[in-house]
């Protein structure tokens, strides 16, 4: 777990080294989708399957988040599944 959280924290050097921005949602917009930029809403998304070691295919995510995955590879319990179909709803209701 140690060694995850260091590879996500290179992993995010190297991605805002490479010109990319990482978004960081305010309290209120991490809790509240509706309230959540496209890039806020596509961030919390892909950080919970980040977390359950989700093995990301884009050059996007793999920047942010890592090329590294591990078990349970992406699946996810029943709450992030509930929160990870509200984000894509939002993703969807603001075309993102």
């Amino acid at each position: 777990m140690k060694t995850q959280k260091i590879f996500s924290a290179l992993s995010l050097i190297g991605a805002i080294g490479a010109g990319l921005t990482v978004a960081t949602p305010t309290p209120a917009a991490a809790q509240d989708p509706a309230y959540m930029s496209c890039e806020d809403l596509w961030y919390a998304r892909n950080r919970i399957y980040a977390r359950n070691g989700y093995c990301f295919n884009t050059d996007r995510a793999r920047a942010v988040f890592g090329a590294g995955c591990f078990p349970p590879y992406g699946r996810l319990s029943g709450w992030e599944k509930s929160r990870v179909n509200q984000l894509q709803m939002w993703e969807r209701r603001k075309g993102c």
